[in-house]
């Protein structure tokens, strides 16, 4: 949620969670200072002194939702005039900043809403081609209309916040909508990328993989988690098995590693056999001179939690 726009220095970070206190004496002290002949009072207050430094900062107010209401009444002098009067009664100008706020707010109904349009866009993408038609629409390439801003979010955000004069005084509002494919190929190559760098300074090791490796880990994503559980998802299924190797000493130095899928039948066929059917596996291999690939036989850790 942005409120100005002029250029800045500096980027300041308040948690506002941990200013959601029942008691709203202590929560607006650490915002604006301690009031006279109250302790901490010479100190000033988190957000005061920093604005006071640098008046054309980024302030960044994280999860704004689970701010105490008192802290909210501080931001609409904030927002409303562009300054803001701290414990010692001093007044700062903060005309030139720009405010951002975050909040998982009705996050839930976005996410869906955003999956839903995407959906839609694939299947009318799919209907075009087979009807040989042009603008084919990317299903990732989704908008949410201003339909569903004022009759779907506009409310959650006035049931929670119970300010219309807050609302009031947003300029924008920014959604995030949860990661496409693509996005989600990316943050995975990231990680992969992240890691191959680490193997290769520290053990002389090259990390190869391919596209369907990618397919397979990006679908770890958690809407819930974002990119956290593309993070989790790499270390759970590719970094736990390059330690396991590394620690049953089953790592040649300078080697070559790939990562690939594998299908397992269930039904007990060929590998490659009964296409669809099998669970896809990741597994890691050594690749030697010869190019001649060699599955790893990792141990499973003694422990099911490691």
């Amino acid at each position: 949620m942005i409120l100005s726009h002029q250029h800045c220095h500096q980027l300041f970070s308040f948690g506002l969670k941990n200013l959601a206190l029942y008691d709203s004496s202590p929560t607006v002290a650490k915002f604006i200072g301690s009031p006279p002949g109250y302790v901490g009072h010479e100190e000033g207050g988190q957000l005061t002194k920093k604005l006071k430094a640098c008046p054309n900062a980024v302030v960044l107010f994280d999860e704004v939702d689970k701010a105490h209401p008192d802290v909210l009444t501080i931001m609409l002098q904030l927002f409303d005039e562009g300054r803001l009067t701290d414990g010692k009664g001093k007044t700062i100008e903060c005309k030139d900043a720009i405010f951002i706020m975050t909040s998982n707010v009705a996050s839930d109904d976005i996410a869906q809403h955003a999956l839903q349009l995407r959906q839609e866009a694939q299947e009318l993408s799919r209907r075009k081609m087979a009807d040989n038609l042009d603008e084919v629409q990317k299903s990732d390439d989704v908008t949410i209309s201003k339909q569903f801003k004022d009759v779907v979010i506009r409310p959650i955000l006035k049931a929670h916040f119970r300010r219309d004069e807050f609302l009031g005084r947003i300029n924008e509002i920014v959604y995030f909508l949860p990661f496409c494919p693509s996005e989600l190929q990316q943050l995975v190559s990231k990680e992969l990328n992240f890691w191959a760098k680490k193997a290769k300074q520290r053990h002389e090791i090259t990390l190869l993989w391919d596209r369907p490796v990618l397919d397979l880990l990006a679908g770890g994503y958690n809407l819930h988690y974002g990119a956290r559980s593309i993070k989790h998802e790499v270390e759970r299924r590719v970094v736990n098995q390059l330690a396991a190797a590394y620690e049953q000493e089953l790592l040649p130095k300078g080697c070559t590693l790939r990562l690939s899928v594998h299908s397992e039948d269930r039904g007990g066929g060929q590998e490659g056999e009964g296409l669809g059917q099998g669970t896809p596996s990741l597994r890691l291999e050594v690749v030697g001179k010869d190019s001649k690939a060699r599955m790893l036989d990792i141990r499973p850790p003694l422990s099911p939690g490691h």
